[in-house]
């Protein structure tokens, strides 16, 4: 799909989103930047979790795709630290909006979360389609229900994906970033995967994902040369539910792990294949009282 961002103030060198903290500290909040060409980024840090625990600052980001940095904001990427960058694009996704930029020193590791040929002449009638093709295949519902289904089949699908980025976190990947191309589906589900590993509850998670909705986060679709009915209002009702954050998208992820594992401790065991000490190490790097 083809997106744009609304334009926000470029973050300069000296902004941070937290400050990371050691064991018992206080929690110190700075101000979350709003970056030029990178969207919907954010500090994952702060969330509630087990035994009174919170997730720590400044080791969990996630955002939109890095191809649009500017110079400023590859200047306050560098400024975190971090050590691994996760793209959860597939290839077609990177051809449409290009590769990350080169962060100095930080691992990049594509993990394409969804085939590049799954949609894609769905996703081609969205950016080029006449207003009387979006309505058979987005009206009445059918986007949303296309969503939702997305949302399954990442959790149910993608159990070997998700696993291996736990156990790269838990094995000292961090400060980490997740993003896919709008930093709102499957980073939102990864995101959501390693909040449960940390004992984050369900509210908590869908407060975090529901941020992707603030007005300076949204996105916009790009819509293609000569499109039948290019921006018009119904256009782009037709088009909201594939760009909106919606809880009953996130809840039918959290239905899935009920449904096919019988909660969040057999799926985190049986799906993901994580072993309590590798819980235990995730726990470590992540939480802080």
């Amino acid at each position: 799909m083809t997106q744009e961002s609304q334009h926000v103030p470029s973050a300069g060198s000296g902004t941070g989103s937290g400050v990371a903290d050691t064991a018992g500290s206080a929690p110190r909040q700075a101000p979350e930047p709003e970056l030029s060409g990178v969207r919907n980024f954010r500090d994952v840090g702060g969330l509630p979790a087990a035994d009174g625990t919170r997730v720590r600052d400044g080791v969990l980001f996630r955002s939109g795709h890095l191809a649009g940095a500017t110079a400023e904001d590859a200047v306050f990427l560098s400024s975190l630290g971090l050590h691994t960058v996760f793209d959860f694009r597939n290839a077609a996704d990177i051809k449409l909006d290009g590769p990350d930029i080169e962060l100095p020193g930080v691992r990049h590791v594509n993990i394409p979360l969804n085939d590049p040929a799954d949609g894609a002449e769905f996703w081609k009638l969205v950016r080029h389609g006449d207003l009387d093709q979006l309505r058979s295949i987005l009206a009445d519902g059918r986007a949303a229900d296309r969503m939702t289904e997305s949302y399954r089949k990442t959790v149910a699908e993608r159990t070997a994906e998700h696993s291996r980025v736990v156990h790269a976190v838990a094995g000292g990947d961090v400060p980490v970033l997740l993003h896919c191309a709008a930093g709102k589906d499957r980073a939102g589900v990864t995101t959501a995967v390693i909040l449960l590993a940390l004992g984050v509850g369900h509210d908590a998670i869908e407060e975090d994902y529901l941020k992707s909705n603030e007005a300076h986060r949204r996105y916009r679709v790009r819509r293609g040369e000569g499109a039948g009915g290019g921006r018009s209002a119904e256009v782009m009702e037709l088009l909201s539910p594939l760009f909106d954050a919606r809880s009953a998208y996130l809840r039918a992820a959290f239905e899935t792990i009920e449904d096919t594992w019988g909660g969040t401790e057999r799926y985190l065991s049986d799906g993901l294949g994580i072993a309590p000490a590798t819980r235990e190490r995730l726990r470590e790097r992540l939480l802080v009282v």
